[in-house]
């Protein structure tokens, strides 16, 4: 029986004003406000002790968290002690072979705050970096991996022990591979005639939603939403192995709301029947939800599913971060900070980018030294690419643009101002180099002139990093005796201007510029991949990432 719902609301409300009658805003997110606590309420109450396990442990955490539930603080704190307890126990293998375990932690650890790279002494994001063994177990294992990779932008780990290190792009690729003929996934075959599953395409969705941007995986997600669209039932739900469930439909709510796409959208509403209704009907008085309307099957699996269900939804009708992005979490365990935005002293106007193109990359650094670097600044709006899917990066770097990707790195709002001569205001990067100008972080070239379209080297590039960084609030600062302890190890230090002595020496004893160099070719053009891990690397240590 369908719900009268936030379809069913929005009728009423239409006719209400046309009678001109005064109508509360926001009535019908009330309504989903009222079911996500009251689903809440009842799986605290029914998980009150959260255990590791993919039933009642780390979707009843999850769903609780996003959900904004007020427990008390001593729920939170024993779901993290049991888990350290636990990862301790099992001396950081929480399995063998099934690396979605792995992926489960992650994302219930980073739903309350705390660091999945150290519990009990131990990085739970490593195993993620084994290509091999996260793929083991079908399509699950990239699909989940991606999805806690990306909950808190965590950087592909370093897997030493892996026979093929991983990267976001293998993972993407392995998941394409496997889309069958009709549009959609499921958990063993690789492409073919074979019966897709909604479950399983619900979840690729999620997470193919933060790489979008690459063409592969638009057209993927395209087709796998027409055969969605297709298969939906006559009452919005759908069937998995022949059987409605609640299931399904929480997975293709969370898909859309992960993918950007509105729950009434028309390609999901059939015979009147939205997502969401479909949901509600599983729902009971009480807040849990069945799982076949008959009321057979695990009705634990479907109250966690259907909270995180009715979470998507509702952070979706307000505006707020996706289900599984979650740069918005409220700390939950006692003795967990806040990380640390900026250092001491950073000046006020210097801010964090957030990811805003999350997933970016391009064709051309896949394995590439610094592609962790370029896909860091990428997916901030901070360095762009050139033609098509390529970054370029053995080419060089003007001036200008330079000046541009560290003022955006720096979140300063850009302004444009008449320092220099040879820079007009029709130029597209005025308003980059008047910032770099009146923040100190440039000063020409003398005779008034900047030369925006001239080719930066290597020199040049370390002092307005090392400007840059002391705007950030890094001590950049050296005795004549520490840059020459820097700089004596490299054969050629002594052709390095003395303008730019403290700022080399600076870049090289932070990491900025990679020290195991011979030699530090300082009036040598830097090239756009090189200048991706000068900028990485500064904003790393200024802890602006």
């Amino acid at each position: 029986m369908k719900s009268v719902w936030k379809r069913g609301t929005g009728l009423l409300l239409a006719l209400v004003l046309a009678l001109s009658l005064t109508v509360p805003a926001g009535a019908a997110e009330l309504d989903l406000e009222d079911a996500v606590q009251g689903s809440a309420a009842y799986l605290s109450k029914t998980v009150s002790k959260p255990q590791v396990g993919s039933i009642g442990g780390e979707w009843a955490v999850l769903a609780l968290a996003r959900s904004g539930a007020e427990l008390p603080q001593a729920y939170w704190d024993n779901y993290y002690a049991a888990v350290e307890k636990y990862v301790a126990d099992c001396g950081g293998v929480l399995h063998e072979k099934k690396y979605t375990e792995y992926s489960r932690v992650i994302l219930a650890l980073t739903a309350i705050g705390a660091d999945p790279t150290d519990v009990a002494g131990y990085n739970l994001l490593t195993p993620l970096g084994d290509f091999d063994k996260t793929v083991w177990q079908g399509i699950n294992g990239p699909v989940w991996a991606l999805i806690a990779l990306d909950s808190g932008e965590y950087p592909m780990p370093v897997n030493d022990q892996a026979k093929t290190q991983a990267t976001r792009q293998m993972y993407l690729e392995e998941i394409l591979s496997r889309q069958l003929d009709n549009g959609g996934w499921n958990l063993t075959d690789r492409g073919g005639n074979g019966q897709a599953d909604p479950d399983v395409t619900g979840m690729v969705l999620q997470a193919l939603s933060n790489y979008q941007s690459q063409a592969g995986v638009k057209g993927a997600v395209s087709r796998a939403l027409t055969y969605l669209s297709q298969t939906q039932e006559a009452d919005g739900g759908y069937a998995s192995h022949s059987t409605s469930n609640s299931e399904s439909v929480v997975q293709v709510i969370v898909a859309l709301t992960s993918l950007g796409i509105d729950l009434e959208d028309a390609r999901f509403v059939k015979n009147g029947n939205t997502l969401l209704d479909n949901l509600l009907g599983y729902r009971q008085a009480d807040g849990s939800f069945l799982h076949t309307s008959a009321g057979t099957g695990e009705s634990l699996m479907s109250c966690e599913q259907g909270l995180y269900g009715l979470v998507a939804a509702q952070r979706a009708a307000q505006g707020k971060s996706k289900l599984y992005e979650m740069d918005d979490v409220t700390i939950h365990v006692t003795g967990v900070d806040a990380p640390q935005t900026g250092l001491p002293g950073k000046n006020e106007d210097v801010q964090k980018c957030p990811v805003i193109l999350p997933g970016a990359t391009f064709v051309d650094i896949q394995g590439h030294t610094n592609q962790q670097a370029v896909e860091a600044l990428a997916s901030r709006g901070i360095i762009n690419g050139k033609e098509g899917d390529l970054f370029d990066p053995s080419a060089t770097m003007t001036r200008a643009e330079f000046a541009a990707i560290v003022v955006r790195g720096l979140g300063l709002t850009p302004q444009a101002d008449d320092a220099f001569t040879d820079v007009t205001s029709q130029d597209w990067f005025a308003c980059y180099v008047g910032t770099a100008h009146r923040y100190g972080i440039i000063e020409g070239v003398g005779g008034g002139r900047f030369n925006p379209r001239g080719t930066i080297n290597r020199q040049q590039a370390a002092v307005m990093v090392a400007r840059a960084a002391k705007l950030c609030g890094m001590d950049t600062s050296l005795s004549s005796q520490e840059i020459r302890d820097v700089l004596a190890q490299f054969g050629d230090y002594m052709t390095i201007a003395s303008w730019a002595q403290e700022g080399m020496a600076f870049c090289y004893k932070e990491g900025i510029l990679d020290q195991s160099d011979w030699n530090t070719e300082p009036t040598r053009a830097i090239l756009r991949c090189q200048v991706a891990q000068m900028l990485y690397e500064m904003l790393d240590a200024a802890k602006l990432l």
